[in-house]
């Protein structure tokens, strides 16, 4: 089947928050992690690459990010999505200009727009700047991130140094005149050399708006809320068949196993309440890690009842975390836990573990690459964002959730399993 849109996500968990809220359509939706080797086949209408690339080195992620593009092109695409964080996760360096850019050059289009708006999760934007919730981008919890820490609410600026031109505006009082006015103010900044426009969202309809004034764009650029308009518009435009198949959810046995490495405030949060539920549950440390490795972890894995659904974190405290990061630095503190959850979740599939919950953007692409998936099928929504997702790993059929460190309840961890 030829691929209607091809969307490009910078990790593991916003691939995933993207392809569910495009599933809400009711249109089947196939999950790629990493490029694929093999030309396309039996592809979905919808096609979403998963890469890791939101804190690689500028060249690798934009290596990365066209050999994806090239894949979807190659599938059928002809409009492309490229998908970061509803918070704008990245450094002063990149990777979100300077991977839009070379995505706009390859595709010869010469403006796109950034939206990260995600207002079902709390993510809006207005005049320009970034909220979590009532704060303040660079007022809220992100502004400690261990990898991107976010010092700068303002959209713009955030965006300048990480492109080579003009950066503009689009805010809100025109967005609230509809779509003419928004492809009319696109025109006149287009006729003024702006390349790259943020665009105002509080509301879901201001996403309908922008969606169906950019729905032609070669590229549109944004957070995953503005994406879950399109399937409806295309539809719309004769461009989407209406009876495409949906995925289908394979029953699954109830063992499982939890994996938090998100250490964002709302990760925190879950992890404590459902340590209050008694379920097992092991914390591990980067310093630990470094000492004796995860065979201890490991151990503990193998001698717990996977139908409790016990849980392994690394989850901790904002100063718990810059410790680790002074005595170890960043990247080595972040690959510990990374390698050690990962070999957490190949030890409980092993043992009959096929429900596998796990938190945390990089952690999910260490689990997902350790777990040997390349494809997802997408299943039913915990939380906004967050699908349960299925897929083969060593000759099992399994359940993944992928859960970005801020999405979801604080009883997410016993929702999603409840889901199941």
């Amino acid at each position: 089947m030829t691929t209607v849109l091809g969307c490009i996500a910078d990790d593991f968990t916003g691939a995933t928050d993207l392809a569910g809220l495009l599933a809400r359509s009711g249109v089947r939706v196939s999950l790629r992690i990493g490029v694929p080797t093999e030309p396309p086949a039996d592809t979905a209408p919808f096609e979403v690459i998963a890469l890791k690339c939101r804190t690689a080195p500028v060249a690798e992620a934009v290596a990365d990010c066209r050999a994806a593009l090239d894949w979807l092109r190659s599938a059928g695409a002809e409009r492309f999505f490229w998908k970061y964080c509803s918070t704008f996760d990245s450094t002063p360096q990149g990777n979100i200009g300077p991977v839009a850019e070379a995505l706009m050059a390859d595709l010869g289009t010469v403006q796109t727009i950034y939206c990260p708006a995600f207002p079902e999760n709390g993510r809006s934007v207005y005049m320009g700047n970034l909220f979590v919730g009532r704060q303040p981008l660079a007022e809220s919890p992100m502004k400690d991130h261990p990898l991107t820490p976010m010092r700068d609410s303002n959209l713009m600026r955030l965006l300048e140094p990480q492109v080579t031109k003009p950066v503009g505006l689009i805010d809100r009082s025109c967005v609230a005149e509809g779509a003419k006015a928004v492809q009319k103010a696109l025109a006149a900044l287009q006729t003024e050399g702006v390349a790259h426009v943020v665009v105002d969202a509080v509301a879901n309809a201001d996403l309908e708006t922008i969606a169906r004034a950019c729905r032609d764009m070669p590229l549109i650029t944004g957070g995953s809320a503005l994406a879950m308009p399109l399937p409806a518009l295309y539809r719309a435009d004769d461009v989407l068949s209406s009876d495409v198949p949906s995925a289908e959810v394979p029953e699954t046995t109830d063992k499982s196993i939890l994996l938090s490495g998100s250490c964002s405030a709302m990760t925190n949060r879950q992890v404590a309440r459902y340590l209050e539920t008694g379920a097992p549950a092991l914390k591990v440390d980067p310093l630990s890690l470094a000492d004796a490795g995860p065979d201890a972890a490991l151990g503990w894995v193998a001698e717990q009842d996977l139908a409790k659904a016990p849980l392994v974190y690394a989850t901790a405290e904002p100063v718990e975390v810059k410790a680790a990061q002074e005595k170890l630095g960043q990247a080595r503190a972040g690959a510990l836990v990374e390698k050690a959850l990962a070999a957490c979740a190949v030890a409980a599939r092993d043992a009959g573990a096929r429900r596998f919950v796990v938190a945390g953007g990089e952690t999910s692409g260490a689990v997902t690459q350790a777990l040997g998936v390349d494809r997802l099928e997408i299943g039913r929504e915990i939380a906004p964002g967050v699908p349960w997702t299925f897929c083969d790993s060593c000759g099992h059929r399994i359940a993944l959730a992928l859960k970005s460190g801020n999405f979801g309840s604080q009883q997410f961890f016993t929702e999603a399993l409840e889901v199941l």
